[in-house]
């Protein structure tokens, strides 16, 4: 099944917003995705929908939305996880017989099936976050999906990461650490605090500056390991220190 076609075909979820940016209402989808009874967000801020990490984000869909000068502008779209889930979302702003402010739709996407695959989940990982087999970017208002076994390694970009594959640096509106819960560990493994490297296009361990550095398989990009990450890494590789050289080896590279 293509992405396109699983959109075309799945329900969305849509809440309504008043000028203040208060839930007001929502459809049927929207109240069995959102955690509705836990939260109780009708008359209260829509930010206290998403988890901590995900309200600046929001906060920024919705100003663009607010401020797009752009008469007619398009739905403002974004990717956010909330636990479980992957949601596809896009904002636009409404307006009243005066072309006044009147408040917004939230419209969203369910796409954790879609990034995720159809794997079977064994019954020891069924409260366990779904393996993204396909990471969503975003270009514009068109997402990409990413296959994980293209991706070389992704680093932070504040709140948001990039993709990088061998053709291509791409953004993601999830962060890092949303992304690395989601990851294969056989498959990924962040090796600094900014970075996560597939460990499969690992070509080559150099050191510079005093620094433990990893050289990709496109022979162009390197990415840094951090000290406490160092031994770790060598051991994935089969390369497991003793302990005296792991001490040593520890040392070559520093968080920055």
């Amino acid at each position: 099944m293509s992405p396109l076609y699983a959109l075309e075909r799945f329900d969305i979820g849509i809440v309504y917003l008043d000028v203040e940016r208060r839930v007001v209402g929502m459809n049927d989808l929207a109240r069995r995705t959102l955690p509705v009874e836990e939260l109780r967000p009708f008359d209260r801020h829509v930010l206290g929908l998403h988890p901590e990490r995900s309200r600046p984000k929001v906060a920024f869909l919705l100003d663009q939305a607010a401020v797009c000068p752009v008469a007619n502008p398009p739905p403002m779209t974004m990717i956010i996880n909330i636990p479980e889930r992957v949601l596809l979302i896009k904002v636009s702003r409404l307006s009243d017989g005066q072309a006044g402010p009147s408040g917004y739709v939230l419209v969203f996407h369910d796409i954790t099936e879609i990034v995720s695959g159809e794997l079977p989940v064994k019954s020891e990982e069924a409260n366990q976050p779904r393996r993204l087999m396909k990471i969503p970017t975003a270009s514009g208002n068109q997402v990409v999906l990413v296959d994980v076994g293209d991706v070389l390694h992704l680093h932070s970009d504040g709140h948001y990461t990039r993709v990088v594959t061998a053709e291509e640096n791409r953004f993601c509106n999830l962060s890092i650490s949303d992304i690395e819960t989601r990851l294969d560990p056989q498959r990924f493994m962040r090796v600094h605090r900014s970075h996560i490297v597939n460990l499969g296009a690992i070509q080559a361990l150099v050191r510079e500056g005093g620094r433990l550095v990893i050289q990709l398989d496109d022979g162009t990009r390197t990415v840094p390991v951090s000290r406490t990450s160092a031994a770790d890494l060598l051991a994935r590789l089969g390369m497991t220190p003793t302990e005296g050289s792991a001490r040593r080896q520890g040392s070559l590279a520093d968080d920055t």
